[in-house]
């Protein structure tokens, strides 16, 4: 995400953070090669300007403050101007209480993940206690009601799709009501989108937007459209009036155009912003969590929330009792991989890693190599996760077989478990240690 802007910015700071004297020269310069990286990842020129002249105004007029490098003192002011684009801080989503419906428009152009990010808002819903139900009014799309209902299948969760043929503003009511005759707090409207901004999507938008009376609608923007979107997004509220923006795609947007554009350029604020495909991979969006990652700062807090979410307590505490008695097994590491895997893929944890940004954006992280790993390990019998050492030349073959990959890999993986079991056993001689993770997990 943002590769090559979170290096170009991260070299910038890097450079004024290690002066002990900075000039107003060394701002200026500092601030132009911040305003090149900005444009160069199709940043609004607008948005790059008040951007430019704002932390320029503050770097020059900031006070020295005591113990605090004037280079560690641009580094802030950047930060929080970067925070102040962004948003400056979460916008929650508008939601009525429990016993009452709030109804949800999502519109955008066709392709941009509107079907998938409106499945997705409803697994995030349905985390926080909500009852969702999916309404599909895209109807001209084809195969937009099937995926829709298969989308909510996945997720348990109901969906309407009225009669075939229908149009879909009676889509909607006949939703609205199914929803209440279900007792759903929520109800979410999958809108038809088109590949361009025309007037018919736009009057047909109208007219659901009158029948569903929503208390958000939501433009469900593709992030790698970069600052394009800011347009789109300005064509929709003038129509519809928007309370909010999802992003969708981030993860796969290597320039952060759209997000770092559309929050000062329309005044609607990011609410979401979609991390990959799993019905999980829905963030909230956070402006200074999401400044500090291109900032190559890390986003340890989100990472955190991810991992409380996301990984078992209970096999966490049985984790570290087998790490006490030095038994860490391929079984393990498999159900880590596993565990890790419904955080999203490596490459979005690792970002919020302070310091990994320089790995990730140089290919250093294997995702197919994790993959593969996983398919050996899964072709291998119970006994043999518990136990590789009985994995002769025989085994090796048939597990190369069944996992589409070769003995040189097998081979591979098990040498690196091999190291791996022996640096836990090395880690677990730490007492300290051992008593910090028993803290941590309540045991």
């Amino acid at each position: 995400m943002f590769d090559g802007l979170t290096n170009k910015l991260g070299d910038v700071m890097r450079q004024v953070s290690g002066k002990a004297h900075v000039t107003e020269k060394n701002i200026r310069d500092a601030v132009g090669e911040i305003k090149v990286a900005l444009l160069e990842a199709d940043v609004n020129l607008r948005v790059v300007r008040r951007f430019v002249n704002r932390t320029t105004e503050d770097a020059l007029g900031a006070r020295v403050l005591r113990d605090v490098s004037p280079g560690q003192q641009f580094t802030k002011i950047v930060l929080e101007r970067m925070t102040g684009l962004l948003g400056g801080e979460r916008s929650e989503l508008a939601l009525k209480g429990p016993d009452t419906l709030t109804v949800i428009l999502l519109v955008g152009l066709q392709g941009s993940g509107k079907t998938t990010t409106t499945a997705k808002l409803a697994h995030f819903l349905s985390g926080q206690g909500r009852k969702p139900l999916l309404i599909a009014a895209d109807r001209v799309r084809p195969a937009a009601v099937e995926q829709l209902q298969q989308l909510g299948a996945a997720l348990e969760v109901p969906v309407f799709t009225g009669s075939p043929g229908a149009a879909a503003v009676a889509v909607v009511r006949g939703g609205l009501r199914r929803a209440r005759e279900l007792g759903c707090d929520v109800a979410l409207v999958d809108s038809a989108g088109r590949l361009q901004v025309d007037a018919e999507l736009m009057a047909e938008l109208r007219d659901i937007h009158a029948a569903a009376a929503p208390q958000e609608t939501l433009l469900v923007a593709d992030a790698m459209t970069g600052q394009s979107a800011v347009d789109v997004a300005g064509e929709f509220d003038r129509v519809v009036g928007l309370s909010g923006v999802i992003l969708s795609k981030l993860d796969s947007d290597t320039r952060g155009g759209a997000a770092l554009s559309i929050r000062e350029a329309t005044g609607k604020p990011i609410k979401f912003v979609g991390t990959g495909e799993s019905h999980a991979a829905l963030e909230p969006f956070f402006p200074d969590r999401m400044a500090s990652r291109i900032l190559g700062m890390g986003d340890v807090v989100t990472l955190v929330e991810q991992a409380q979410e996301t990984f078992d307590q209970e096999r966490a505490q049985r984790l570290v009792r087998k790490m006490k008695r030095r038994r860490f097994t391929m079984a393990d590491y498999l159900e880590q991989l596993v565990e890790m895997r419904r955080m999203g893929s490596l490459t979005s944890v690792l970002e919020k890693v302070p310091g990994m940004q320089p790995a990730v954006a140089s290919g250093a992280v294997n995702e197919k190599g994790l993959r593969r790993e996983e398919a050996i390990m899964l072709s291998m019998t119970p006994g043999e996760r518990e136990n590789p050492r009985i994995l002769g030349p025989s085994r090796r073959k048939r597990v190369a077989r069944g996992s589409g990959t070769s003995v040189s890999e097998v081979n591979r993986l098990v040498r690196r478990f091999d190291k791996m079991a022996l640096a836990m056993k090395k880690m677990t001689r730490n007492k300290k240690l051992q008593q910090q993770m028993a803290a941590q997990l309540g045991g």
